[in-house]
């Protein structure tokens, strides 16, 4: 990533029909963007999905990436919410070496992380975590040490704090009654 370029978070909501996640990440290959995380997953609303897409790409560039997505087929809308204030979180799942006399001691960094012993073997154990990217690197981090064995993540899931109308297609609303606060609190 350039100096110029930041990390863009875009939320797309789509029909869930063959081929819209091939249009969506070919938009993105064919600008030479990398997508860093990748999330894909139903919604509340049957036949529609929402895509969670993070890339470095730079300011304006984000502006016309919005613009062509929204001409993409199977497409309803889409938002740029990287200066909006968002709740994001990953899971991650990691193998790490495990002889007994390390277990407790991985088991207490797991604790501290509001992490899940959720596999114990002879000789590893599987951490599961969920939160942000900085607390799943730095949970990785401390584990490094033991010996990780294995590691797979998801990509971020991004949602904006409070109620908003989410830009539609066709005048489409996909949110909420308006008359809701738009003010929230993390918990």
């Amino acid at each position: 990533m350039s100096e110029s370029e930041k990390l863009h978070i875009f939320v797309l909501y789509v029909e869930n029909q063959p081929g819209v996640l091939n249009r969506v990440a070919s938009l993105f290959r064919r600008r030479a963007y990398n997508i860093e995380s990748l999330a894909v997953g139903h919604t509340e609303r049957p036949g529609i999905s929402r895509m969670t897409i993070v890339a470095g790409i730079s300011e304006g560039a984000a502006q016309r990436v919005e613009a062509n997505l929204y001409k993409l087929v199977n497409v309803l809308s889409v938002e740029d919410v990287t200066h909006i204030s968002t709740i994001a979180r990953s899971v991650a799942l990691i193998k790490v070496e495990a002889p007994e006399e390390s277990r407790h001691r991985l088991m207490e960094i797991a604790r501290v992380f509001r992490a899940r012993v959720v596999d114990l073997a002879p000789n590893s154990m599987i951490i599961e975590i969920t939160g942000t990217e900085e607390k799943i690197r730095a949970l990785e981090d401390l584990l490094h040490p033991f010996g990780i064995l294995e590691m797979v993540r998801t990509g971020q899931v991004v949602m904006t704090r409070g109620v908003k109308r989410a830009r539609a297609r066709q005048g489409e609303t996909l949110s909420t009654d308006p008359g809701d606060s738009d003010v929230s609190h993390s918990v």
